[in-house]
């Protein structure tokens, strides 16, 4: 076998055997550590919950520089990390990632720029692509949202950086929630804009910290006209977004019913009224 060329790699020098194990070991104390941590900072979130959107945004930076530092230890117990391998190494690494790994890299790269730029945070209600739910992780790879029905979306990062994406709260506990009621333009609106007003303010789900306002619009609605009265204030806390929904909407169901207060209906003059076909002198009912 002829000899290799002075400061050429030799790749059966690449990995350190004897130090598998304790990369091994690095290894399972990173995954322990940031099970650890996430355990305890959810637990801390559900004990005090004003702090519960910090506290989940200190875990996903935190787990994100435990892998970071922890993988780093691994591969330096493992690998002989040489200046003729780190030069080897790269070459390589390049390679693949650009045959192979475009979407894996990106989506790191889209991570990295989610936790520093923080277009929305852990914690946030988030709409993107069609898709409405609480920010429960954002990794590396992927961000994850749990919609209100209790499913689990798993989005790659890189799709963050071309989609837009709206946070309801961005990082704060208090969220506006938006809600329409619709009555009969020949009611008593003023009535109905003050039943909505006292059940906005009478929950117990409001955060009044923030304005509200109720807003009366004449709209056509599926072919009818009707007034909407259009509810806009702040949930106390996003986690009861759907308790501040229900109770308003019950509140005010039961408070139109009470005064009277009806929904929109057709609205016409007697048939006998409208003019009758061209050369007639009256209108066929």
């Amino acid at each position: 076998m002829p000899p290799q060329p002075s400061g050429a790699f030799d790749d059966t020098q690449l990995i350190r055997f004897p130090g598998i194990l304790y990369g091994l070991v690095a290894l399972a104390i990173t995954w322990f550590v940031v099970s650890t941590m996430t355990s305890a900072l959810t637990r801390l979130g559900q004990r005090f919950a004003d702090k519960r959107l910090l506290l989940h945004q200190v875990s996903t930076i935190g787990r994100f520089l435990v892998y970071l530092f922890g993988f780093s230890v691994a591969a330096m117990l493992s690998l002989n990390l040489s200046r003729d391998a780190i030069l080897s190494l790269t070459g390589a690494a390049a390679v693949t990632i650009g045959l192979s790994l475009r979407d894996l890299v990106t989506s790191v790269i889209a991570g990295i720029i989610i936790i520093v730029d923080r277009p929305f945070q852990v914690g946030d209600r988030v709409s993107f692509a069609g898709t409405y739910g609480e920010t429960q992780s954002i990794g590396l790879r992927s961000a994850r949202l749990a919609t209100l029905d209790d499913n689990v979306v798993t989005i790659p990062n890189s799709r963050f950086l071309t989609d837009v994406v709206s946070s309801g709260n961005w990082g704060a506990l208090d969220m506006m929630i938006q809600l329409d009621f619709f009555v009969g333009v020949d009611q008593d609106v003023a009535l109905a804009k003050r039943l909505v007003e006292e059940a906005i303010t009478t929950t117990r789900f409001v955060f009044t910290g923030k304005p509200w306002l109720v807003q009366v619009d004449q709209v056509v609605e599926q072919s009818y006209y009707a007034a909407r009265l259009r509810a806009q204030a702040y949930v106390l806390d996003v986690r009861h977004e759907k308790s501040f929904h229900t109770d308003v909407t019950m509140r005010v169901l039961t408070a139109f019913r009470e005064h009277g207060v009806k929904p929109p209906a057709v609205l016409h003059r007697n048939v006998a009224d409208l003019p009758g076909p061209a050369g007639c002198g009256e209108a066929r009912a």
